[in-house]
């Protein structure tokens, strides 16, 4: 995934609203299970076009989130 200035935007908003409740932040179970399954019914059968974007949804959350954590990290650090 290419970051755009928009994304980072939006990473450095989410970082700098509470580093330590990003930093904490853990998707919920349903949400993982969801994930989970996405990911396995794609490697036995394939996906359908709506769960194709789903799972592509989901990723680029977990990337977003991710570059969020790392910068909040380096705000704490920073402080």
């Amino acid at each position: 995934m290419i970051v755009t200035k928009a994304h980072e935007e939006i990473i450095n908003f989410i970082a700098a609203a509470n580093p330590e409740q990003v930093i904490a932040f853990r998707p919920s179970e349903t949400a993982n299970r969801r994930f989970e399954d996405l990911i396995a019914k794609e490697k036995e059968i394939g996906l359908t076009s709506e769960e194709k974007s789903e799972l592509e949804q989901y990723l680029v959350l977990e990337h977003l989130m991710r570059m969020a954590k790392a910068r909040a990290y380096q705000l704490l650090n920073a402080a």
